[in-house]
């Protein structure tokens, strides 16, 4: 009874504080109530969870993402604003497609951390997003993840982008891949007994994802992990063309593209209507009067058609780990394919978490460094290289 006359006595003298630490206990409560659970895993095949629960403690724990910013919204624009863009020294390499073309490739050796001779050592390839390249706050850390490790790692930059030089009037998009299957045959070409893994992010992870379903098991990959992709283009339209995603999102991904143009507009002029392109206000209307002649589509649904990865759960032949968050901006709850990936996704392992955003997966009160998809990324990688060759036969 002291303590309740007390807190009486609190609220009579400083009433605003009384307020504040009742509002603060009930967040409190609600983010150990609610927002603090552990990920949903799915997976039809028993071998793989089987796997993914003897090797990824991570996928038994909670995720405790940043009390003060767990909201999937928040989370995207935190990650991109104070997430640390940490020291890596990459070694670049450019390489010519047949069409002229050319790739940036950022490299880490790892001979200093590295106690696996150099031609067997495993290799990871990074696959930024959309307007991303090797020097995204992300990419880094994914590649120091590799690094510590003790593997190799590779970036795959797009064409225009990480400083490599636009030749041709021709970029990307999401269901070509072309590209990557020109970077994966220069890479086991050079490294023909080290085992390759592909980690995709966002628009990466679903060119990875449509590479695996082309190639199958001619893929040259022992496995993939995919982080935050859209599964289906024609939800993620439609969500980031809410007012608030529109604001925060779709324009600022629109003037990054519109800049990318501009930048190269004497490579692009003589084959497209720059002029109008560069007047796109979000991605669809860049998709439709740019990607969608670029890659020779009948309009922008024939190209999300193409590039939508729901339908093709089943033609992934190596194991797939692919991490979303419900709250993705970019892929709502209700475009990720859960009962598809129990159905037909045999080599699928899906790991959704409730929240964590688009590419944030931050953790822990000051999410500067890594976060939850760094974690399950490194013990998914370290996991596969050391053990999947006899278990996941």
């Amino acid at each position: 009874m002291d303590r309740y006359y007390r807190y009486l006595q609190l609220v009579k003298e400083w009433p605003s504080t009384a307020v504040v630490l009742g509002l603060g206990a009930v967040y409190a409560i609600y983010y150990f109530a609610k927002v603090v659970r552990k990920p949903l895993v799915t997976c039809q095949n028993a071998g793989l969870l089987r796997f993914a629960t003897k090797h990824m403690p991570i996928l038994s724990k909670p995720f405790w993402p940043t009390i003060w910013c767990f909201e999937g919204r928040l989370q995207t624009v935190v990650r991109a604003l104070i997430k640390t863009e940490i020291a890596v020294k990459y070694r670049g390499e450019r390489i010519l497609t047949s069409d002229g073309g050319e790739i940036l490739l950022d490299w880490i050796d790892n001979d200093e951390l590295s106690n696996i001779p150099r031609e067997s050592r495993p290799t990871v390839i990074i696959l930024p997003g959309l307007t991303g390249s090797s020097s995204a706050s992300y990419a880094l850390h994914f590649a120091d993840n590799v690094k510590q490790l003790g593997y190799r790692c590779v970036v795959f930059n797009n064409r225009g982008f990480g400083g490599a030089q636009l030749r041709t009037p021709r970029t990307f998009c999401a269901a070509n891949t072309e590209d990557l299957h020109h970077v994966v045959s220069h890479i086991k070409k050079l490294y023909p007994d080290a085992p390759l893994l592909g980690v995709g992010a966002s628009i990466g992870g679903i060119i990875l994802f449509n590479y695996l379903a082309k190639y199958g098991s001619e893929a040259q990959m022992v496995a993939a992990m995919t982080i935050s992709v859209a599964y289906d283009m024609f939800e993620s339209t439609k969500n980031l063309e809410t007012p608030i995603n529109l604001l925060l999102f779709n324009y600022t991904l629109t003037r990054g593209l519109n800049q990318a143009v501009r930048e190269n507009v004497s490579m692009f002029e003589d084959h497209f209507d720059t002029l109008h392109i560069m007047k796109s206000r979000t991605i669809k209307q860049f998709d439709q009067r740019m990607t969608v002649k670029m890659f020779g589509y009948r309009d922008v649904e024939h190209y999300y058609s193409d590039a939508c990865l729901i339908e093709k759960m089943h033609k992934i032949k190596v194991p797939t780990l692919c991490l979303s968050a419900s709250d993705d901006p970019f892929s709502p709850h209700r475009a990720i394919p859960i009962e598809e990936a129990i159905k037909e996704g045999e080599n699928i392992l899906l790991v959704v978490t409730p929240y964590g955003g688009h590419l944030g997966f931050l953790e822990g009160l000051l999410p500067y460094d890594k976060g939850y998809d760094d974690r399950l990324m490194s013990e998914y990688v370290d996991a596969v290289f050391k053990f999947g060759g006899d278990e996941l036969q």
